[in-house]
């Protein structure tokens, strides 16, 4: 029997002994030592009060930033932290120059996650016309007819770098290519790659990327990281925003804006430090287990998923090429909302998504044994019609 290295890590994640956690797609598990993270927060809150910002805290964000950084081929200096992506791309789109009209166009697709087309609808200027591009399938979209929607009126591209409902990896490689050539800068949400798939966002020579550490980089809600390509900061002016931002915070000085030369300009008010504290451990444990690493694993368990899922005859909304799929499948069986509900009952613990299915997510630290239960579990509340005590509503958080 070959024995599976990764799950040395198991014993550092305290829920693991407590459910069968697939979810981590959703908000990927909490490494025991966020603990001690934290109390260090606390400690140093209490004993060091307001002098912990001048020993370490004002820092923090940009340290936190290059940890992060590391794991997606960021250069040092070039990725923040904030509270949200919403937050995120509101502060980013304040910070670029919409005024020549005759490039009012932004594209996106229709699988973009609700948050982002959100925040876009918001923040772009009135005259920006907002192109999306329909998937065919409700699963993949095609990547030529993104490239050929990119034209001179073009610009920004946004696009979620693994769509959220199907797992879908978006070849975002040519589009980027094409955008560069007329003249138009891509943007890209990457909390469902950074973690699970390979990121070298230099090698991309994509412009923008925003992403998240709850999910696959185990890091805790609060903690979204924004990357700028280094030769943009020097123009990056953002609307929203505060006094981190200003190049002498602690002069407190009232009157035109300044920006700092660095990363520190895309900042705004005081950070969550607590949230800082809280993202570390679980970067670190990404870093050192290593995201290709990771994915050689995932791309195995997931095909495990797709083929007891084939053998049962249930519909896979999730790309079957592994190189296509990050690191999800998403299942639909008979009746898939309520047996998702079921599952979390029985401590399955998964996630439902409308016009998707079960979205199923083993992490480095999960077992075959556990995708092969999740799965057993699946046919056997069809079977017993387990599944009928969830059919008269729905719950709010799924």
């Amino acid at each position: 029997m070959t024995t599976d290295p990764l799950l040395q890590w198991r014993e550092m994640f305290p829920i693991l002994s407590q459910t069968t956690y697939l979810v981590s797609h959703s908000l990927g598990a909490m490494p025991r030592t966020v603990y001690d993270s934290l109390r260090a927060y606390a400690d140093t809150w209490a004993r060091r009060g307001v002098m912990a910002w001048s020993e370490g805290w004002f820092e923090m964000n940009g340290e936190i930033g290059n940890l992060i950084g590391s794991v997606m081929g960021a250069p040092d200096g070039s990725v923040v932290v904030h509270q949200n992506a919403s937050l995120a791309i509101a502060i980013l789109m304040s910070a670029l120059d919409f005024s020549d009209t005759r490039r009012n166009k932004v594209i996106i697709t229709d699988m973009i996650f609700p948050s982002d087309y959100y925040a876009l609808q918001g923040a772009l200027p009135p005259h920006m016309d907002i192109h999306i591009v329909k998937s065919r399938d409700g699963i993949t979209v095609d990547t030529q007819e993104i490239i050929d929607a990119i034209d001179e009126r073009t610009r920004l591209v946004w696009l979620n770098h693994v769509l959220f409902r199907s797992g879908f990896v978006m070849p975002a490689a040519p589009i980027i290519e094409k955008a560069h050539q007329v003249g138009a800068q891509v943007g890209l949400d990457g909390y469902h790659a950074v973690g699970i798939i390979p990121v070298d966002v230099t090698a991309l020579n994509v412009d923008f990327y925003i992403g998240g550490v709850l999910k696959w980089m185990c890091g805790g809600p609060g903690g979204v990281f924004m990357y700028i390509r280094p030769d943009w900061l020097p123009q990056m002016r953002p609307k929203i925003t505060g006094w981190f931002a200003h190049p002498h915070p602690f002069d407190f000085e009232v009157g035109q804006m300044a920006y700092r030369d660095d990363i520190y300009r895309m900042m705004n008010g005081t950070p969550g430090i607590a949230s800082l504290y809280a993202i570390k451990p679980g970067v670190e444990v990404i870093r050192e287990v290593g995201v290709a690493t990771i994915r050689e694993k995932s791309k195995q368990m997931t095909a495990l998923i797709i083929a007891l899922a084939q053998a049962e005859g249930y519909t896979i909304r999730t790309p079957l090429d592994p190189e296509q799929r990050g690191g999800m499948v998403v299942v639909e069986p008979p009746h898939a909302y309520e047996v998702s509900e079921e599952l979390r009952a029985r401590n399955y613990l998964v996630d439902y998504r409308p016009k998707a299915g079960i979205r199923i997510a083993p992490h480095f630290y999960n077992t075959e044994e556990e995708v092969r239960a999740v799965m057993a579990q699946i046919k056997e509340i069809l079977a017993s019609g387990a599944w009928q005590k969830h059919a008269s509503g729905r719950a709010f958080v799924t």
